[in-house]
């Protein structure tokens, strides 16, 4: 028989940091934090309770020597039958002999100088307590009831000793008397702490039961948890389509949402992050080739080579200088200082606007409408964006065609427009153009980087706008800026306007 294999040194290491691992748990603590307060609970009730019933079982044996106590002055007082005691002999005769004690209690009359009276059958003796010796031979006519606690055979025992005289006995008796009523402390208590360890068993259950109850109960409540771990795990740069599974309606049920929704946010970031790559790299790569290849090929010797090679060169340069220009602009679209917004009068920033654009072209330039109004914006941005919008209208448009811009008040917003009579944008092309490097079929070979209308389209959204399109191939397009009055986070409340109806405006 060989012998067993020793145990693995780190066997043990692991199990303590597995089991450290299990009681870190958001569940192990919640766990034990209901089963501490439960348990507190408990106890503390059981230790209330406890204390109360003592309270009750000792308060109810000094009623009960009360009431042996109220029977003998009764009997004192009254006699038996209507005859009056000759002597305390035969009061406290009578009173033994009438007594009909507790299981725990019993009962003693002692004549000072003579006999000792007591029940047949009775529990415990009290005149063997030296106590009671003591309080019987030190008796008074003038001496009050004595209630206290003696240890007698059947342990502590509550007695009340009550002196008992009678004035006018016959000649020769003695008239002093003791009358002693014990009642038995332990039996009274043994049932309290009977009653005490039943609770203990009830409470160690009711324990058992939450423990099971809670363990359940935050299983299932912390379940969101779980996974949200697992899909965090999972989760990877290369693949962010996987969701956490949404169960109830609580503060976990909404943390999975919250996660589920900026993995949503992520995967459409990483997305817009590849095109954005993929296209820019597509577009620079164009020029960096052109440029790569005509200085290859260019002949040094030749003066009007190298000319014609400079100028072809400068134009690429150029054009990707734009075009870098036009990327870190969309970058910084995100940034909170993207836009400066500030009160702006709609009607000069349209002015302006038109000053500027009115040298891109031989166009028929119009002003459809102009709107008289305060906005908050940042009037920068907003030319760029009609500017930009005007530019597009020049590309795609000849001489003599209509160029029209105009402005009006719309309930709480402004709008901003450019319209011209080009040929237009195919119902298919419309959302494509707002894309980074989207261009439509009619677009194809017009010089341009393809960002214009990104860019257009990030003022807008930066102002808590938009840029709506209306267009049909042949009839021209008309593009329309449309911005609130007061943003979200600009103070005070917004203008409220009545419609202003333009023509030829989106």
């Amino acid at each position: 028989m060989s012998p067993p294999d020793p145990p693995r040194p780190g066997a043990p290491a692991h199990l303590r940091t597995r089991l450290r691992r299990v009681f870190r748990t958001v569940r192990a603590r919640v766990l034990t934090a209901v089963l501490a307060a439960t348990a507190l609970g408990l106890a503390v009730a059981g230790v209330v309770s406890h204390a109360v019933q003592e309270d009750v079982a000792r308060a109810r044996i000094d009623r009960s020597l009360d009431q042996e106590v109220a029977e003998l002055r009764e009997l004192a007082a009254n006699g038996y039958d209507g005859v009056r005691f000759a002597s305390v002999a035969e009061l406290l005769r009578a009173s033994i002999r009438n007594d009909l004690p507790d299981a725990n209690e019993s009962a003693v009359g002692i004549v000072v100088g003579g006999q000792t009276y007591a029940p047949a059958t009775r529990p415990f003796e009290l005149e063997d307590s030296p106590r009671v010796r003591e309080l019987a031979a030190a008796v008074t006519p003038d001496a009050a009831p004595v209630r206290e606690t003696v240890e007698t055979a059947a342990g502590s025992t509550r007695i009340v000793a009550v002196p008992v005289s009678l004035p006018g006995g016959a000649p020769g008796e003695p008239v002093l008397g003791l009358y002693v009523v014990g009642h038995a402390v332990e039996p009274e208590l043994r049932a309290v702490a009977d009653n005490a360890r039943t609770f203990a068993v009830v409470a160690l259950g009711a324990l058992l039961a939450v423990a099971a109850v809670a363990w359940l109960v935050t299983a299932r409540l912390l379940r969101p948890l779980d996974d949200l771990h697992a899909t965090a795990v999972a989760v990877g740069a290369a693949d962010l389509s996987r969701r956490v599974p949404v169960h109830g309606d609580d503060d976990v049920a909404d943390v999975a949402r919250s996660f589920n929704e900026m993995l949503e946010r992520l995967e459409e970031s990483f997305a817009t992050q590849r095109r954005f790559l993929d296209d820019a790299g597509h577009e620079l790569r164009t020029p960096l080739t052109i440029v790569q290849g005509h200085l290859e090929l260019v002949d040094v010797a030749d003066a009007r080579d190298v000319t014609e090679t400079r100028a072809l060169v400068l134009d690429e340069l150029d054009r990707m200088t734009r075009l870098v220009d036009d990327l870190t602009l969309l970058a910084k679209a995100h940034q909170p200082n993207f836009v400066a917004l500030r009160p702006v009068d709609a009607g000069q920033l349209l002015d302006e606007a038109f000053d500027k654009v009115v040298p891109l072209g031989e166009r028929r330039w119009r002003v459809d409408a102009r709107a008289d109004a305060e906005v908050v914006a940042d009037p920068q941005r907003v030319q760029q964006a009609l500017i930009q919008l005007v530019s597009n209208a020049v590309k795609f448009s000849g001489p003599g065609d209509l160029v029209a811009l105009g402005s009006a008040v719309h309930g709480r917003d402004l709008l901003l427009w450019v319209r011209d009579s080009g040929p237009g944008i195919a119902p298919e092309d419309v959302e494509r153009i707002f894309e980074r490097f989207g261009r439509a079929e009619t677009g194809r070979g017009v010089e341009g980087s393809g960002l214009g209308l990104a860019i257009v389209s990030a003022i807008a959204e930066a102002h808590g706008g938009r840029v709506d399109v209306a267009s049909l191939p042949g009839a021209g397009a008309t593009f329309t800026l449309v911005l609130p009055l007061r943003p979200v986070d600009a103070e005070g409340p917004a203008a409220d306007a009545d419609v202003v109806v333009a023509g030829g405006a989106a």
